[in-house]
């Protein structure tokens, strides 16, 4: 539901008899109803406050199979094969097919590993993987641009992520070809696309569920109840908070849960084929995993694909169709966005590495290429073979004694999503003080922000900052406990500053905004990398990133945004009302 001012939008005598707008409505409580793509419109006028909430049709009720077949959903899309292993196979091919600097010897840890990539002699292998990502964001920006709102209309929403989610499936199987270090280019446009496919598959999936909590069975009685007039304004807005961490946090603990089986299955594999067993059974196993996660992946997606509901989205505004609904769309989002002062503060992010901070991407930024840093410097500093590589995604702290590293097997390195138990376990005893407490989600978002820019800490020393085997396994540990919550928490913020009906356009929105500057993070990271040699130079600048990310916080209002948020979308329901009646 948003929250919006009744004189920013008052129709002339004119225009409320044309729209049909003209009904008694109580002095002190007034609703109208009308049908919408299917949908129940329902405005409320209260205390001088107009409310507005576009679904409010019972056959939509979230049904809890259906809510859990959204979690489940995440398990398959965590990102085990392209954003853990496959990225970890590409490096591991890049190493063996490598030399070290100057000279035509293999790769060892004595001096940077480099080989002929990206236009350049010797580039050394993690600016080959910053600068691949950097591609990988930038042909994201191009994708999303164009089909970044197709799923706000009609019945497209399911299929675009049926689309994403058969790609992602067949990119992960396709690593079972590339599994030698003569093949590190293909395994490049693996890496690339892989990238691609899994963000694409994730933001669509990631934008269904504010539409899923307005339809949850308390949120309409909510709404009832608010209509009525037996709950109050504040009640309300409390109740839809709390229910869209309760869906992000859920989906992300039951995802955290998921991952655990998975990875204990996936360990039984990994010792039955011998992975660490030498070097190449060790290379072979990685495009195995990636195959396996493709699997996982299949079993987990079938259900939501079967049991979502196909809810109709909007009607095309006048003029457009499908094709050009998308550029449509943000031409009118760039031409409004004024309006949305507090999603302007969080959401415009192309230019801020030059003009100043814009929070959740120059953040989001800081955090993606920071993960990527780090685990290079893994690369760098430890041996991991397979067997190990599993358990330090699966487990937090304890268990590094129990597991030899292999010195004849040299790194393959995950690009980390975290120590899966100590993000679950994190995701979830945020959401549990949040619950209790009934804190507010900007407030929260400090707390993740916080834990964050802990993961900042020590990179200016010798003693302390990634130089060892004991801190990357402490770095799992405070990642997964605080720096993964924001991956949760992200999600409802951009909600909170999303206009209804337009969350697949908005999440679009954020994402491309996201990775335009997402690609600049790599390549500025990957050129202060090859000019030192030195990866964690990198951190100087995601040290001042975040912190200037940090200035803009404290100006985000939540309510203001739900008022804008209601203002931008007025117009385009007035013109669907008159159309509807010419």
């Amino acid at each position: 539901m948003q929250v919006r001012d009744p004189k920013a939008f008052q129709a002339t005598e004119d225009e409320e008899h044309h729209l049909g707008t003209s009904s008694p409505v109580d002095d002190d409580l007034g609703v109208k109803t009308g049908l919408k793509g299917g949908a129940h419109a329902t405005v409320v006028a209260a205390g001088g406050v107009v409310l507005e909430e576009i679904e409010t049709d019972p056959e939509q009720v979230t049904t809890r199979w259906e809510l859990w077949s959204y979690y489940i959903y995440y398990i398959g899309n965590s990102g085990l094969g392209p954003f853990n292993f496959g990225p970890t196979q590409f490096q591991n091919l890049l190493y063996y097919a490598g030399h070290n600097l100057g000279t035509n010897d293999p790769c060892d840890s004595s001096v940077p590993c480099v080989l002929p990539a990206f236009g350049q002699a010797e580039r050394n292998v993690s600016s080959t993987v910053l600068v691949a990502n950097g591609i990988s964001f930038a042909i994201q920006v191009v994708i999303f641009l164009v089909i970044g709102s197709y799923a706000d209309y009609g019945s497209w929403r399911p299929w675009i992520l049926i689309f994403w989610t058969t790609l992602a499936i067949a990119v992960s199987l396709a690593w079972l070809g590339v599994d030698t270090p003569d093949k590190w280019q293909f395994a490049t446009a693996l890496y690339i696309i892989g990238l691609i496919v899994y963000q694409g598959a994730l933001a669509y999936w990631t934008a269904a569920f504010p539409r899923l909590s307005r339809n949850l069975p308390e949120m309409q009685q909510a709404q009832r109840d608010l209509v009525a007039g037996e709950t109050t304004l504040e009640a309300f807005n409390t109740l839809e908070m709390m229910s869209r961490n309760r869906l992000s946090n859920i989906a992300f603990a039951v995802c955290s849960l998921g991952e655990v089986v998975v990875l204990f299955i996936l360990a039984g594999i990994l010792y039955g084929i011998k992975a660490n067993g030498s070097v190449a059974q060790n290379t072979r196993a990685l495009s195995i995993v990636c195959a396996y996660s493709a699997a996982v992946w299949i079993i987990c997606a079938l259900p939501w694909f079967i049991l979502e509901k196909h809810r109709p989205g909007r009607a095309l505004p006048p003029g457009a169709n499908y094709f050009t609904v998308g550029f449509k769309n943000l031409y009118i989002a760039a031409k409004k966005m004024y309006k949305l002062k507090d999603a302007m503060l969080y959401f415009v992010r192309a230019l801020h590495t030059i003009l100043g901070p814009t929070f959740y991407f120059l953040f989001n930024d800081v955090l993606a290429t920071g993960v990527t840093v780090i685990s290079t410097l893994q690369y760098a500093t430890v041996t991991f073979d397979t067997i190990t590589l599993n358990w330090l995604l699966l487990v937090s702290v304890g268990l590094q004694s129990e597991y030899s590293v292999l010195d004849r097997v040299p790194d393959t390195i995950p690009l980390f999503h975290s120590g899966i138990v100590a993000q679950g376990a994190g995701v979830y005893i945020f959401w549990r003080i949040q619950k209790f407490w009934q804190v507010s989600t900007p407030r929260m978002f400090h707390y993740v922000v916080g834990s964050v820019m802990l993961l900042m800490i020590g990179n200016w020393t010798q003693k302390f900052g990634y130089h060892n085997k004991w801190e990357f396994w402490l770095y799992q540990v405070v990642y997964g406990l605080g720096g993964c919550t924001w991956y949760s928490y992200s999600q409802t913020m951009i909600s909170e500053f999303t206009p209804i009906g337009h969350e697949f356009l908005f999440f679009s929105l954020f994402t491309i905004s996201g990775k335009s500057s997402s690609f600049i993070g790599p390549f500025v990271t990957s050129a202060i990398s090859n000019r030192t040699n030195n990866v964690s130079a990198s951190f100087y600048f995601l040290f001042a990133l975040g912190i200037s990310a940090c200035l803009i916080l404290p100006f985000l209002d939540v309510e203001r945004s739900h008022r804008d948020c209601a203002a931008f979308i007025e117009p385009e329901k007035q013109e669907l009302e008159i159309k509807k009646l010419k």
